[in-house]
């Protein structure tokens, strides 16, 4: 499921993030800590003021450094979260070719974008993620449209969330589904829920890193155990539910490529992790090693479950989004039904969660770097959460949480392959400009193997455009909606330059980082 769009050390400023045209300088976020003369200032700070607390040691203890394995976690949140979201690849499939699919997406989608991402991680591991390699390889413009497109992104993918979660609420309790139905398939009940669920994460991430880290790890094992209990209890039923029916809610069937929309969907958002690096130990070889175990945890998340159900015999029509409670239900009884409900509704809060902390650096590397007004910078004065950010990404997401889950797909998937094509660009642009660039961590076969590599994500990303052509929104296709939210970008950028051609006001308080 998505996910998803990673390396950041507290040193190694490299190029700086300078951008010459318009005179604006790298997010303090990035170099507060690289800049050689900081240290020396607080050891005279140090000296000078015996009374007062050392500052290095201060800002050693305000940061948790994500290692590993926590690392690993959080990018499975971003990309995945569990099996959830899987059911229409089987409905529209079948067994046998959706566990293809599962298998041959991420060689071909995922495998290559966590290829990318360790290269530019391991050589750029600046705070803002993607936004800051894309400013570097190819300029302030394309910098701009690359968060641009990941912000627009992000409203769309983060409205799947909230949905999937008064989904399966309402398999629990069908209460929350009555009422009117006028926004879509949201209810006017469940869509109160759903608003609650962005409030809540909203809330906590504005508590801080440390609030969203140690929730994430928790929700981890939440959200697996009733599914280490499917794989375990299914040979036990080897063909029983050959005759058997789900629950039926009516949800419309999917075909094969809908299927493969949705696969592809369930494995995009490497590249979100990018964005908190302050919070990751070394780093240059912490994100590569993460990317390519969360690859492989992700893809075993699927591939597992889905072939334990095989081995039961149910059909695959009985599987449609939302299906996995009943599902579960029929193996193990109501007890089971009921921990896979809740495992869902973990799935979706965590994912949720860990998205709000990595869209929220966005607007927020940006003010830093005068790309946005500076209020976007503002850090609440506790938790050093980027506050205001977070509450205007939220009434964002809130907006759009009416959309139907297939749309919100359809358009995320054109959207989020816009920014992914500007890093693919932005890998070979520095390839080919800054060849002396250290990188720990290098995409093999040279540059043909770094051009090889965009190929297969850009063919299924063609194959979704096709796609968008044959759904509507607003009375347009799918496709031309994204266009127009590409487009607008660009006019967003004129405005931007208009209404200050010299950049916005940097945030100057090297003090006014995020708190872990």
């Amino acid at each position: 499921m998505p996910g998803i769009a990673a390396t950041r050390s507290l040193g190694g400023n490299g190029r700086g993030g300078e951008s010459e045209s318009l005179g604006r300088t790298t997010s303090k976020l990035a170099t507060a800590t690289s800049s050689p003369a900081w240290k020396p200032q607080l050891a005279d700070r140090k000296i000078s003021s015996p009374v007062t607390p050392p500052p290095a040691k201060s800002q050693k203890q305000q940061f948790v450094r994500l290692t590993l394995w926590p690392l690993v976690a959080a990018t499975f949140f971003m990309v995945s979260g569990g099996t959830f979201g899987t059911e229409d690849i089987v409905h529209g499939a079948g067994y046998g070719k959706g566990i293809l699919i599962l298998l041959i997406t991420p060689l071909l989608w995922a495998l290559p974008v966590a290829f990318m991402i360790g290269e530019l991680s391991s050589a750029l591991p600046k705070e803002g993620g993607f936004y800051a390699w894309v400013r570097r390889g190819l300029g302030d413009f394309w910098g701009f449209q690359e968060a641009w497109l990941s912000l627009v992104a992000s409203i769309f993918d983060m409205a799947i969330y909230p949905t999937l979660f008064v989904t399966y609420l309402n398999r629990l309790f069908p209460w929350f589904a009555e009422g009117a139905h006028h926004l879509g398939t949201v209810g006017d009940r469940d869509l109160m829920v759903a608003a609650g669920l962005v409030a809540a994460c909203a809330l906590l991430n504005i508590a801080g890193v440390r609030a969203v880290a140690s929730t994430s790890l928790w929700l981890f094992f939440l959200l697996s155990a009733p599914f280490l209990l499917i794989v375990m209890l299914a040979p036990f039923k080897f063909g029983a539910l050959t005759h058997a029916s789900a629950h039926n809610a009516g949800g419309a069937s999917a075909g094969l490529v809908t299927g493969l929309l949705i696969c592809m969907w369930n494995y995009m958002g490497w590249d979100n992790a990018s964005t908190i690096a302050a919070e990751v130990e070394r780093p240059t070889r912490t994100y590569p090693r993460a990317m390519l175990f969360a690859v492989l945890i992700v893809a075993l998340s699927y591939v597992l479950p889905i072939g334990a159900m095989w081995l039961t015999g149910l059909p695959p029509a009985q599987f449609e989004t939302g299906s996995w409670a009943d599902i579960a239900g029929m193996l193990g009884g109501p007890l089971l039904r009921g921990a896979l409900v809740l495992a869902a509704m973990a799935s979706a809060f965590g994912m949720f969660n860990s998205l709000v902390m990595s869209y929220s650096r966005l607007p927020l590397a940006m003010a830093q770097d005068g790309m946005l007004p500076s209020v976007f910078g503002k850090l609440h004065s506790k938790t050093r959460a980027p506050w205001v950010a977070i509450a205007v990404l939220a009434a964002g997401w809130t907006m759009c949480l009416g959309l139907g889950f297939e749309r919100l797909v359809t358009i995320d998937i054109l959207l989020y392959g816009a920014s992914l094509l500007l890093e693919f660009a932005a890998l070979i642009a520095l390839r080919l400009r800054e060849p002396e660039l250290v990188r720990p961590f290098r995409v093999p076969g040279g540059l043909l193997g770094a051009l090889f590599i965009g190929v297969p994500p850009m063919l299924l990303l063609g194959l979704s455009a096709v796609r968008g052509q044959s759904e509507h929104i607003l009375g347009m296709s799918s496709f031309a909606f994204g266009v127009l939210l590409i487009a607008a970008g660009f006019v967003a950028y004129g405005v931007n330059t208009l209404l200050k051609p010299q950049g916005w006001s940097s945030v100057v308080d090297e003090s006014a980082q995020p708190i872990a």
